[in-house]
């Protein structure tokens, strides 16, 4: 809000790099434990795609830098305390009664949406199984369409007055939610899940355990909403409110924008029915992905989307240049270097995190493969998200929405094709293309619509530092391959030390040669690592 005194962005920065890696770290361990009962097998495979429509929900809806959340912190960035409460209890009252009637559509009709989300299951015997155990998941996860509302305009609330921690740190208590319906389950088979009807009763603790998660996330916030004056569950009906009118004019857009990227998503899960196995290869590979890109994700975005919102008027367009490219260099500092090495180091990073239970060799092997062709695609993902905040802050919905429309077209036509040559990796590979497309394209129109961007300059830039991480990934290969050697032993401890090691080196190698070469970003990004990192982040400059 327009008086809410503001951080620097390193200090925001700070608070939710802390709190994103702790509920990272939770949700990691959460998938280890998944990993060690269900395997690759019928129960997460079935979790997979009756998790589709309402994680979808949960992730566009709720999730910190959804449409939610940006529409709430552009327009409350703007206004004044006293008026978040009537916007937000508006807001709220119109999103709640919507979902609500979404939650009660799902669970009456679960079984023909997971039809139509998995075409394939039915056309095996084994499919038949984790085609019923996803019908019963699905009903049960079904009130988290109402809930993803409820804690997305919560997020956006929060950080709109200048509160981080809380909702960075609100996923946590989701991953110790399911981890505890896990151990409960534990506790009753007492061990891996072989038997079918342990499967079935394994597939329903992983849907409950999800809900019991999404209603923590959203309860734990409702306190520090209602204490800071930010809105209460009381039912308000004034929806012609100019604020209230902002807000849906960049969520309804920005909804649908972001849906299609997740349409995306649905349209490999489309394809994936038909090949084995290849919903839950992708759900493990995903997460390792997820892991560091949520991190950086949240440090460079959530501090950014004010910024770009008090930016949004012609006279301060230069500055708001200069704040995308740093949004831009931030993005290739940390996602390209960590692409090349996730890449070099896929097969002992699956193995080294889930190899053990009932995931064996095989299973390493398939989600180390799916695992490099998500690599390949961070910095696209997130060079993407960036670019979208600015038309969010520019109140702009529209020009994401039709760009991804006309990608949802090129990624189902690109599935198709590289399905047969490459099987479950196309399929990411796919999604890849069409992220890189979308990002060339926003840029073209970003650049008409603020007279002009150095996107020359910036392309320069980013293939410099793509040269300089390539060369880093094969760094980190070699050292991983010479400590092997040394050491030739494969227990946990060691391949974790051997693997720090390695990513250590090549990101060490590309810091010490982009710092050479002087390309931007990295003297600072040296630096902070240097001597900030062990002080306290905060109380420094908002350009910092």
């Amino acid at each position: 809000m327009s008086e809410t005194k503001k951080r620097s962005l390193v200090g925001i920065a700070g608070i939710v790099a802390i709190a994103t890696m702790l509920s990272k770290v939770a949700g990691l361990v959460r998938q280890v434990a998944i990993a060690a009962f269900f395997g690759v097998g019928p129960a997460y495979d079935a979790y997979n795609y009756a998790y589709v429509i309402p994680g979808f929900l949960l992730i566009l809806l709720g999730g910190i830098n959804g449409p939610f959340h940006s529409a709430i912190v552009s327009v409350l960035a703007k206004r004044k305390k006293e008026e978040a409460a009537p916007l937000v209890e508006t807001i709220t009252t119109a999103v709640g009664g919507i979902l609500l009637l979404a939650t009660i559509a799902l669970i009456i009709f679960a079984e023909p949406l997971l039809n139509l989300v998995a075409p394939g299951l039915g056309r095996t015997p084994e499919g038949l199984v984790i085609q019923k155990i996803a019908i019963e998941q699905s009903r049960i996860m079904a009130p988290m369409a109402l809930l993803a509302g409820l804690i997305g305009i919560g997020f956006g609330t929060l950080n709109a007055a200048d509160m981080y921690w809380l909702p960075s740190i609100s996923p946590l208590f989701s991953s110790v939610a399911l981890l505890v319906g896990l151990a409960g389950f534990f506790v009753v088979v007492g061990g891996q899940v072989t038997d079918p009807q342990h499967v079935f009763l394994g597939g329903l603790v992983l849907a409950y355990g999800t809900l019991g998660g999404a209603v923590l996330q959203w309860l734990i916030q409702v306190p520090a909403q209602w204490k800071a004056g930010l809105g209460t569950l009381r039912l308000r009906f004034n929806f012609r409110d100019p604020g209230v009118q902002d807000v849906i004019k960049i969520m309804g857009p920005a909804t649908l924008s972001s849906g299609m990227m997740y349409i995306n998503v649905q349209t490999a899960l489309f394809f994936a029915s038909f090949i084995p196995q290849a919903a839950s290869a992708m759900g493990y590979a995903t997460l390792l992905i997820q892991t560091p890109l949520g991190i950086v994700s949240n440090v460079i975005l959530v501090p950014l989307l004010p910024v770009f919102s008090r930016l949004a008027n012609p006279e301060d367009w230069p500055e708001l240049k200069q704040r995308i490219r740093q949004g831009l260099v931030m993005t290739a500092v940390t996602m390209l270097p960590l692409s090349a090495i996730f890449s070099a180091l896929a097969l002992p990073i699956v193995e080294l995190v889930y190899k053990r239970g009932a995931f064996g060799d095989r299973d390493v092997i398939f989600v180390a493969q799916v695992m490099v062709a998500y690599a390949i695609g961070m910095f696209a993902y997130l060079g993407r998200d960036v670019l979208v905040r600015v038309f969010y802050a520019l109140g702009d919905g529209e020009t994401p929405f039709r760009i991804s429309v006309v990608n949802i077209f090129l990624n189902a036509v690109l599935d198709a094709i590289l399905i047969f040559p490459l099987g479950t990796p196309g399929l990411v590979l796919a999604t890849v293309i069409v992220n890189i497309t979308s990002m060339l394209a926003l840029m073209w129109y970003l650049d008409r619509k603020i007279h002009g961007l150095p996107w020359r300059e910036w392309g320069l830039i980013v293939f410099q530092m793509t040269l300089v991480s390539v060369v880093a990934g094969c760094v980190s290969a070699g050292t991983f391959w010479v400590c092997q050697q040394s050491l030739n032993q494969t227990n946990f401890l060691i391949q974790l030390v051997q693997l720090c090691v390695a990513g250590t080196a090549g990101l060490v190698v590309f810091g010490g040669i982009a710092t050479a070469c002087q390309l931007p970003g990295t003297t600072p990004l040296m630096d902070l690592l240097r001597r900030k990192l062990p002080r306290q982040l905060g109380g420094r400059r908002e350009d910092d």
